[in-house]
Formats: structure tokens, sequence, C-alpha cells
């Protein structure tokens, strides 16, 4: 019957959105789902971080294990605001003209940390990559506050 009446009133029906529409939709978050999501996410890489600076010591592999775990800790850090704003609108913000610069030094250390750890075998190199690596994310968090840059 509703069929019959669009047509004679010469709607054809209700829109149906399109599948970029549909997927936007269906996986949009809550907010409380969004909180949570970013604290599990900055508490797992708080824990490998600091699981990290805990097996620094131990003998032949402490170090390697050290490299893995921070800088796990680091990208699980850096995506768990990924929630907050969603991946799209983050990555915007991390290629924004006031932080490109602290994003690009920020993943470059990332990569060299890695790079230095099992390509490389250079673990003074890897040391000295993770130490850049947590300054260049203390500076590309201190972007985000206005007038700290």
């Amino acid at each position: 019957m509703d069929k019959l009446k669009s047509v004679l009133n010469g709607t054809d029906g209700p829109e149906t959105p399109n599948i970029l529409q549909a997927a936007n939709e269906a996986s949009t978050l809550g907010w409380g789902t969004r909180v949570k999501g970013f604290v599990g996410c900055f508490v797992i890489g708080v824990v490998f971080s600091v699981l990290g600076a805990c097996v620094l010591f131990i003998p032949k592999i402490g170090i390697l294990l050290f490299i893995i775990f921070y800088t796990f800790g680091n990208i699980c850090s850096l995506c768990s605001t990924m929630f907050l704003m969603g991946p799209v609108k983050q990555l915007k913000r991390m290629c924004d003209k006031t932080r490109a610069l602290a994003t690009t030094i920020m993943l470059t250390c990332l990569v060299l940390t890695l790079c230095a750890a099992f390509w490389w075998k250079n673990f003074g190199l890897a040391l000295l990559f993770c130490i850049l690596q947590c300054i260049a994310f203390a500076w590309y968090g201190l972007s985000y506050i206005p007038f700290i840059r």
C-alpha cells in the first residue's frame, strides 16, 4: 500500500543510502565505546613499554626484547588516539602543517629503531633511536596543546 501511495504521489519511496554511507553508519562507535577503546589501547601501550624496560637486563636477548616491546608500546599508544577522533581525522591531524615535522620524525624513529635491531644488528644505534623515539613521541604529544609548540 505504501508503494502505491508513493507512486501516486510521484515519489520513489524512501531513499536508500549508498554503500559508503551504510558502512559509515555501521562502523561508528558511541562515545563510551570510543573511550573504552582509547583506555584499553593506551593501557596496552603503557604495559608493553614498561615490560620492555623490565626485560632490558635479561642477558643476550634483553635489549632486543626491550626494543620490540618499547616500539610496540609506542605504536599502541599512538593508535589509541584513533579511537577518540577516528582514524581518518587522526591521520589528517597528524599531517597538519603544525605537527607534520613531529609526526615525520616520530614515525622515522619508530622505523629506524626496528631496522637497527633486526637488519643492522646494531643495538647501540637501536638504543639511540629508542631515546629519540621517546623525545619525538613527547614532542608529537605536546604539539596537540595550543601555544606549546
